[in-house]
């Protein structure tokens, strides 16, 4: 925790309760975009196509057309759950032998890798994945849209042609990463000044600075126009993928006409005489269930203390070594399977989507397709790039997610959650899902309640507000590092959710997000 930080301070965030839909993302506009069409009339999968869209030009060093993810659907006349995985895939073409290792231990980003020679799984051309996101939002709307397709994509579209506002918490992202941008021609356009400083007025000034993300906008009109797989089967997915393989990547054409997302049945289970739904496969759905059997078998008390928070590290401990050491897509079968961005979705009718969409790191693979606009992935980090284990890097693989949006039902409370924050999002479901289902808590409790985060390793990272008998009982065991939730960086996850009981739905976002908010629908709007 910095020592120049403010001790005093104290944020909260206001949670509105109504009988309409309300949509929670990380960024207000994409959420206001999507709240606007539940009042158009549309659903809760007509707000999540919207909110996605507008939300990968509104946070584009997070998610976009040309990253993927996984969601979560609640289908409330079927009393179903659906899973929807548009995860990206490694290239056909990808060859192991061109990601040597440089032999000087673990890599610094976001898992724990052998590093790679000049970092080419991590950013650059050669790190560029299958995107899956478009062709996911294009399956979703043919099974369940009810508001025409290019309607969905208008506020995108509009806010690509006025171009991102830089204010200061878009300055603090950019500058971040200015480093590294600098070294991508077209990125280095796009987010800085004269190629390598941040866009940021002086510290007094309202700024007035946009990014130029006209060509965005372009391609966005096209995929309205077009549909869905005109990125996969059409003129703009030739162009895109040959942009790529003029910087030095494999992905193709034929790469991208062979992508399809895929609906499958979620992983469900009891737990605690609650139920919940979440992605099965290449996803952190798996994760989480492990680290909720184990904690099945504990008892936590009646309040989220010590022994509550006790079983939350052992479960995550104990779940994050199996992943880390078992999970992959060998390549063998068809079974289904950072920098992210989460938003959640219910309507007035209960309809909920749960819904996380990513980049992976920040910036992604920091290569922009200059034909499209579209800042690319850099999916092939999720890949461990020594060879012989279940995870290995190679061709037309399933990447292993992250990713874990959840839905859950409790004594008739039913919940959509999710967040971004890699490798920090399953314990911050664990978390939160057990404070909704064993403590009965509202969804503000939920998100104001201090958290721990066990990311795999030996250590805890423990918010410092916590109880000072949790923080002795979590010392019992495991290095404890205290730390304070601040605006950049985030030690913990990054969530939104939306919860409904007795016909009243509430949203709410992490509320260290300058950006999030929960936005209910206006119906007169």
């Amino acid at each position: 925790m910095s020592e120049n930080l403010s001790r005093t301070v104290q944020t909260t965030k206001v949670v509105i309760e109504t009988e309409y839909g309300v949509v929670a993302a990380q960024h207000r506009l994409a959420a206001q975009a999507g709240a606007d069409v539940l009042a158009a009339g549309g659903d809760a999968v007509d707000a999540a196509i919207a909110t996605s869209f507008a939300i990968g030009v509104l946070e584009p060093w997070m998610s976009g057309p040309a990253g993927g993810g996984a969601l979560m659907l609640w289908r409330a006349e079927e009393g179903r759950a659906q899973a929807l995985n548009y995860g990206m895939r490694s290239p056909a073409a990808l060859n192991p032998a061109d990601y040597p290792l440089s032999g000087r231990g673990v890599a610094g980003d976001l898992f724990p890798w052998e590093e790679v020679v000049d970092g080419r799984n991590v950013q650059g051309a050669t790190a560029v994945a299958v995107p899956g996101l478009v062709d996911g939002m294009g399956r979703m709307h043919a099974r369940y849209g009810t508001l025409p397709w290019a309607d969905l994509l208008a506020p995108a579209i509009a806010f690509a042609r006025e171009g991102l506002l830089v204010d200061w918490y878009a300055a603090l992202i950019i500058a971040s990463t200015a480093r590294e941008l600098a070294k991508h021609a077209d990125a280095a356009a796009l987010f800085l000044e004269d190629g390598q400083w941040p866009r940021i007025s002086g510290w007094t000034a309202l700024t007035k600075q946009r990014l130029d993300q006209s060509r965005m906008a372009d391609s966005l009109s096209r995929l309205a126009e077009k549909g869905a797989r005109e990125l996969y089967d059409g003129e703009l997915g030739a162009s895109m993928a040959a942009d790529i393989q003029a910087k030095g990547g494999s992905l193709s054409h034929d790469d991208l006409r062979a992508y399809e997302a895929r609906f499958s049945d979620p992983l469900s289970f009891a737990y605690r005489g609650a139920r919940f739904d979440v992605p099965p496969g290449l996803t952190a759905g798996p994760t989480f269930r492990a680290a909720l059997d184990l904690m099945a078998q504990r008892d936590i008390g009646a309040a989220p203390g010590a022994a509550a928070f006790s079983a939350y590290a052992e479960g995550l401990f104990h779940a994050y070594a199996d992943r880390l050491s078992s999970m992959g897509d060998s390549g063998e079968t068809e079974t289904e399977q950072g920098c992210t961005t989460h938003f959640s979705v219910v309507d007035r009718h209960g309809n909920m989507v749960a819904q996380t969409q990513t980049l992976l790191s920040i910036f992604g693979s920091r290569v922009i397709s200059p034909s499209t606009g579209f800042l690319m992935n850099n999916g092939i980090m999720w890949f461990d790039p020594v060879q012989g284990r279940p995870n290995s890097l190679g061709p037309n693989k399933r990447c292993l997610m992250n990713v874990c949006p959840i839905l859950g039902e409790a004594e008739g409370t039913r919940f959509a959650f999710g967040a971004s924050g890699g490798r920090k999002i399953v314990s911050s479901m664990v978390q939160m899902a057990s404070f909704a289902a064993d403590f009965g808590m509202d969804i503000s409790d939920v998100f104001h309640h201090p958290r721990i985060d066990v990311s795999g390793g030996t250590a805890i990272v423990a918010d410092e507000t916590l109880a000072d008998e949790v923080l002795d009982a979590l010392r019992e065991n495991h290095p404890v590092t205290l730390t304070k939730r601040s605006v950049f960086p985030y030690a913990f996850a990054c969530p939104a959710g939306v919860m409904r009981r007795d016909g009243r739905n509430t949203g709410c976002t992490e509320i260290m997000s300058p950006w999030g908010d929960a936005i209910c629908e206006e119906p007169n709007r």
